[in-house]
């Protein structure tokens, strides 16, 4: 039998949600307002009144944030510098092989959410390919599109026609109901006011996010998994300790002036902030191209590939298709500028499965161009360039030019 909402108040005393909702139903009594099909529906109980507590409990605090600010505002408003400022992850645990480990390292155990837009989530996917994590970690993509709500999962209609492996509703136990992310993340910490932000590794034992931390989540599947891998991913190291001083070292530039330098740069919303950072993001990427045309290859550290390829490469590999357009990145691209940083990119997208197939050009030129409305806001999306990526034997007209002169 259904009941009254106010009727099931009483036993969420002690939640401290009960008072919201006596002041709301107050309100509505007092304005006499009539109630609409949906939110008619809302008021009437199924069988577990508490989720419909908690959820319209994050929908007020939701409100209130969003008084502070939207979602997407990648620069806060009235902040005069015109820097975009990179959260910093909240969830920061660690899966661990270790007897006793709050996380064990088991198979099946835990779900990894990602957006094939984003290269902070692909660098997790591809990672989870190489260490030949597929039966052991579950995963699926989100909907390209990113709103004032956040990240959204693909509706039943949407996941009937995929444009992308695992782009599906929630599969993960319980999450039945979910319609975005951020229900993963009220489902982890019911009072969490961060961002939605992708990767997220979930655990379906305890039902809570390990990390939404992408550089920890590709150190975990580097190595936390090796008891239960097969034996020849065991040997694919990812963070060699011979070269662990040196990746830290690539990691430390490359992260802030190229992986995030193309958001500081697209994100500006001064002239100046956007001056300094495009041009610091390009002296980035000129000392990448120098390193390459000096190295062994075919990888950033000679024959093996490490963390360092996986991280610059989710970079690149949008740089010509969206950053160089969208973001404002255009002093140069790098199909016609950046000749081994092109054929290293290209190397690793046409060579190594793991890069090529969790790349997905469609996710990504929609999300940046559909989803930023201030810097797109009739959301047209480019045609070009065309290929998106070009085949190793191919070049741009004007460089093959100048390789016949």
């Amino acid at each position: 039998m259904n009941r009254t909402f106010l009727h099931c108040l009483p036993r969420h005393k002690s939640t401290g949600i009960y008072s919201n909702f006596v002041t709301l139903s107050a309100a509505t009594r007092t304005t006499k307002t009539t109630l609409n099909t949906p939110a008619r529906r809302f008021l009437r109980l199924g069988p577990n009144p508490a989720c419909v507590v908690q959820n319209k409990s994050h929908q007020i605090r939701m409100s209130s944030q969003s008084a502070a600010g939207k979602i997407t505002d990648w620069v806060k408003p009235g902040d005069t510098s015109g820097e975009f400022k990179r959260q910093v992850s909240s969830f920061r645990n660690w899966v661990s092989s270790e007897a006793g480990a709050q996380f064990p390292a088991e198979k099946g155990r835990y779900h990894l959410y990602v957006s094939y837009a984003c290269p902070w989530a692909t660098r997790v996917l591809i990672a989870r390919k190489l260490k030949g994590l597929e039966d052991v970690i579950s995963f699926s993509s989100v909907h390209w599109h990113l709103g004032e709500n956040g990240w959204r999962f693909p509706t039943a209609e949407e996941a009937a026609h995929p444009d992308g492996e695992n782009v599906t509703p929630d599969p993960c136990p319980g999450h039945e109901a979910f319609t975005h992310l951020r229900q993963v993340y009220f489902a982890a910490e019911p009072e969490y006011e961060g961002r939605f932000t992708v990767p997220v590794l979930w655990d379906k034992v305890q039902k809570t996010i390990v990390s939404n931390e992408s550089s920890e989540i590709l150190r975990m599947f580097g190595s936390a998994f090796d008891g239960i891998v097969e034996d020849k991913f065991k040997g694919v190291n990812l963070y060699p300790e011979s070269l662990r001083a040196q990746i830290e070292e690539a990691h430390g530039w490359q992260y802030d002036l190229i992986n995030n330098g193309v958001y500081k740069s697209g994100f500006a919303t001064t002239q100046e902030a956007y001056e300094r950072n495009v041009t610091a993001l390009f002296e980035a990427l000129d000392r990448a191209e120098e390193h390459l045309a000096g190295a062994e290859g075919p990888y950033w550290f000679g024959k093996d590939i490490t963390e360092v390829d996986i991280r610059l490469f989710v970079t690149l590999i949008r740089f010509d298709p969206v950053y160089v357009q969208h973001f404002k990145c255009n002093i140069r691209d790098i199909r016609s500028g950046y000749p081994h940083l092109h054929k290293w990119m290209r190397n690793l997208y046409w060579n190594v499965p793991a890069f090529k197939d969790t790349c997905n050009f469609l996710h990504i030129k929609n999300h940046y161009t559909k989803s930023h409305k201030q810097i797109n806001p009739f959301s047209i999306t480019p045609v070009g360039p065309l290929p998106d990526i070009l085949p190793l034997d191919d070049e741009v007209p004007a460089v093959k030019a100048a390789k016949s002169a």
